[in-house]
């Protein structure tokens, strides 16, 4: 059985040890998975584009018509308690609102107390061969609901779909749905033609990444043209490059999806220009976008 992290957390109010949290086994982010959540990248202890962390957080909220049970001041004081608490410099911290505690029942019951809980751990980035030598994914067709714009924590179609890249020793599983390219299991999905940064467009198939408007910045920092327009699946075999971003692995390359090498030429099976550039824009705004 995994050791629990010995760190503290935020439960409803309260600092305690991980370990000693507990919540209702009637709280309905338990019996339904009827909450949101967040991941909040830390760079030298300070929180990386918390407004647009925020943003995306009120927005899963309301869609649930879940009431936020913090203003961007409270979530900001707790948050920073939690940063301040743990040993390492560069974490992620997670957070989460559940609707509450009530008896069972499926319609969406109004007036109860949401359930806050907040962790933070050390960042575990990519690493240096990862970096080096790319990332493999797999394809899978996208089985999950109708909903991904909403960052719930009704997870199991992500958790079967991030099962099939581990059991192909795979980092990711690309989605597909009716031919289309959707997302990661727990990424954003980006392909590179013509020295063009190319993503999928908004909607409720996939969940609108941070990272998404972040990317439009750094190419438009880096004179790399950018794009989001329906991206097939021919436009991912195809690719110069394919890349992922998410809070976690921040931009990563794909060097081989479905065992085929990406890319073309002396390039193929290669992290590619594209990338290394905006790896390095991308550790730039590390430095600036932070709170």
């Amino acid at each position: 059985m995994p050791t629990l992290p010995d760190t503290l957390c935020h439960l409803n109010g309260r600092t305690l040890p991980l370990r000693d949290a507990q919540v209702s086994v009637l709280d309905r982010g338990f019996l339904f998975g009827d909450g949101v959540y967040e991941a909040v990248p830390v760079y030298g202890r300070r929180l990386f584009r918390f407004d647009d962390h925020m943003t995306r957080l009120e927005r899963s909220l309301s869609k649930l018509r879940i009431p936020n049970p913090h203003d961007r001041a409270g979530w900001l004081t707790l948050l920073r308690e939690l940063v301040d608490a743990h040993p390492a410099d560069d974490q992620m911290l997670y957070l989460q609102v559940t609707r509450g505690v009530a008896p069972r029942e499926h319609t969406m019951v109004q007036g109860l107390a949401p359930t806050v809980f907040a962790m933070t751990n050390a960042m575990r980035p990519p690493s240096a061969e990862q970096r080096h030598h790319g990332v493999a994914c797999v394809t899978a067709r996208d089985f999950r609901w109708e909903r991904g714009d909403i960052k719930s924590t009704s997870l199991l179609g992500n958790v079967l779909a991030r099962q099939v890249a581990a059991d192909h020793g795979a980092a990711e599983t690309i989605l597909l749905r009716d031919g289309w390219i959707t997302e990661g299991s727990s990424s954003n999905v980006w392909v590179v033609h013509e020295g063009a940064l190319l993503g999928p467009p908004r909607s409720e198939h996939l969940l609108e990444g941070v990272r998404m408007a972040l990317m439009a910045e750094l190419c438009e920092e880096c004179g790399i043209a950018h794009n989001l327009r329906p991206l097939s699946e021919d436009d991912l075999r195809t690719a110069d490059e394919v890349l992922l971003t998410s809070a976690g692995r921040e931009v990563l390359p794909v060097t081989r999806i479905d065992g085929e090498l990406v890319g073309h030429g002396a390039l193929r099976g290669r992290p590619g220009p594209v990338y290394a550039r905006l790896y390095e824009a991308y550790q730039r705004a590390k430095l600036d976008q932070c709170t």
